[in-house]
């Protein structure tokens, strides 16, 4: 009987990530990004973005252009608008992601639904598996089987499990656990997977960890996800 690798995970806290107030904006960097520049946090294979922000009410940001990047929204707290050149327009609010492929070029702004709650968000950017795509928009929201689940694919290469779907080996997974509850993922070899803790405490094989922090490894064998409190996280399994 052969016994599955335990893979060793690596850490990334919280405190150690970027940070920018603009006033009406409040953002942590996992990557580098903008004005914060971490030569060693450049991005995790095809993950290139994880911002969290924190948008005041009536706060936004204006029309602005973006091209050959995967751009998906997933909201913690209060409702996100969007508009772009595509003539989408609408609002996500908790639980609903938006995945735009900004392939040969779009402009788009995202503003706080309201004028007076702050929103917060992850904002995540996934290079494409190739430049030069037919920009589009997605607006999705969890069935209630998937907002149950423990374990939800959220978006994948090939809608899978009614999935959004992305241009790029790219599985992301929601989780939502209670105190000592337990999920496992097969990580296949040759491929990376990173744990974004929105919030409580979660043990990953051999690490703990807690709200901001993220767990990262590429080594293949079964990783062990277990809630210490109720944890809420994004699980991303990357070519």
């Amino acid at each position: 009987m052969t016994t599955q690798a335990i893979p060793t995970v690596q850490i990334l806290k919280s405190v150690d990530r970027g940070h920018a107030d603009h006033g009406w904006l409040k953002a942590r960097h996992s990557f580098s990004f903008a004005n914060y520049y971490n030569p060693e946090q450049m991005g995790f294979r095809s993950l290139r973005v994880i911002n969290q922000d924190r948008i005041a009410g009536g706060g936004g940001f204006p029309t602005h252009p973006h091209r050959d990047m995967e751009i998906f929204t997933y909201v913690l707290s209060g409702e996100l608008k969007h508009t772009d050149s595509m003539g989408n327009e609408g609002s996500i609010r908790p639980g609903q992601i938006q995945l735009m492929s900004a392939g040969s070029g779009v402009t788009h702004s995202e503003f706080n639904g309201s004028s007076e709650e702050e929103a917060s968000l992850l904002q995540i950017w996934i290079t494409p598996e190739r430049q030069g795509l037919t920009p589009s928009y997605t607006d999705w929201a969890p069935s209630a089987q998937q907002r149950s689940s423990k374990k939800a694919l959220l978006i994948s290469p090939d809608g899978r499990e009614q999935s959004a779907t992305i241009h790029q080996d790219a599985y992301i997974y929601r989780l939502k656990l209670e105190a000592g509850e337990t999920v496992s993922h097969d990580l296949k070899e040759g491929r990376g997977a990173w744990v974004q803790l929105i919030k409580g405490k979660l043990q990953v094989n051999n690490a703990d960890i807690s709200t901001g922090d993220a767990a990262f490894t590429e080594e293949n064998g079964s990783i062990s996800l277990t809630a210490i409190e109720h944890t809420e996280a994004l699980f991303f399994d990357l070519k």
